[in-house]
């Protein structure tokens, strides 16, 4: 089959490589119909984040149709159209149990292999999915493909995040970074009930879009942004911030934004080996800070439903669809912030 590998720092390749199989009872093989690229691929493809093996493939978004299945598989059929959250999870230890599928003792990353051992990812015409009953979501025809494949990912990670902030109706709050996630926590944010929402970025169409989606946006290099927030909140800060970004230096705002006893809830992926702030700090603030990755799988089908019923806003995130084969430049061009890059897809 045809798949982008990583080949090393800034290099993805399209190439063959070899179909994946069942090894397991309770996998399942799914033939791609869309994925995607994702921030959080930048991370490896920069190098921010090592130990992936060449020619890994890439990718932890996908949804397309079941072709084979285990032994054991006894939830899905061949045909069925499915959706998958980024991780596989197991739906019966204690973090299954709890809503954090993101924990799961048997879990794994698409797209990450180390030393031999991982799982493949899914910017490809195949994939392998292990623990299929409980992994993957299957989904209504009337639901296009293209939509439900954000449900997997960047949905879930964006209304995850305004949850953990726990907006509530006729607060002001603030996100950070107002790329795919950060517009999907607006998104969130909103459909809580807050009342005013900052949203800070420096990209003109990603800001376009926090506007059109109801939040008031700030381009952090033009407006005095702490002044601002101050100036509307009565000398406060923002009741919470939604971190999408992943950085040091946007953990520090975050810091600096959020009012005494507010909370932070950072979604961003974070490698910087501290913390922007000290406990010190952290404790003179009052702050509640929320990391972590997003469990996905325990949003899905609430989020499907909204989809279904015509609920979210998602024409942003379905304006560029390029092909698999196009994926080396489409890497390159949302990893420049390039106008219409706001989100990848690619079709297969």
């Amino acid at each position: 089959m045809k798949a982008l590998t990583f080949q090393g720092i800034r290099d993805i390749r399209y190439e063959s490589v070899p179909d994946p199989s069942i090894l397991y009872p309770g996998d399942a093989i799914v033939k791609v119909k869309y994925t995607a690229v994702c921030g959080s691929d930048l991370h490896i493809y920069h190098g921010r984040e090592h130990g992936l093996d060449m020619g890994t493939v890439m990718g932890h978004e996908f949804v397309g149709e079941v072709v084979e299945t285990g032994k054991s598989v006894k939830k899905l059929r061949r045909g069925d159209a499915v959706v998958s959250p980024f991780t596989t999870s197991c739906g019966s230890c204690y973090y299954c149990r709890i809503g954090l599928t993101c924990r799961c003792e048997r879990g794994q990353l698409y797209g990450w292999v180390e030393n031999g051992h991982g799982l493949h990812g899914a910017q490809a015409e195949y994939v392998r999915v292990p623990m299929a009953d409980s992994t993957l979501v299957p989904f209504s025809l009337g639901i296009a493909p293209a939509a439900a494949l954000l449900t997997g990912d960047i949905m879930a990670t964006g209304f995850f995040c305004s949850d953990q902030a726990e907006v509530r109706a006729g607060g002001i709050y603030a996100v950070l970074g107002c790329g795919p996630v950060g517009l999907m926590a607006i998104l969130g944010a909103k459909e809580r009930g807050a009342e005013k929402i900052f949203a800070i970025d420096a990209i003109p169409e990603r800001l376009e879009w926090a506007a059109k989606l109801g939040a008031v946006p700030v381009n952090f290099q033009e407006a005095n942004m702490l002044e601002m927030v101050r100036d509307m909140t009565g000398g406060r800060g923002v009741d919470s911030v939604m971190e999408a970004v992943g950085s040091e230096s946007a953990a520090r705002l975050a810091y600096e934004l959020v009012r005494p006893g507010g909370i932070i809830s950072t979604v961003g992926v974070h490698t910087s080996p501290g913390f922007a702030f000290s406990p010190a700090q952290a404790y003179d603030k009052n702050l509640t800070y929320k990391i972590g990755r997003c469990p996905a799988r325990a949003y899905m089908e609430k989020l499907l439903h909204r989809i279904e019923a015509g609920a979210v806003e998602l024409s942003p995130f379905l304006s560029r669809i390029e092909r698999l084969e196009e994926g080396r430049m489409a890497y390159e061009r949302f990893d420049r912030k390039e106008p219409g890059y706001l989100k990848v897809i690619l079709e297969v």
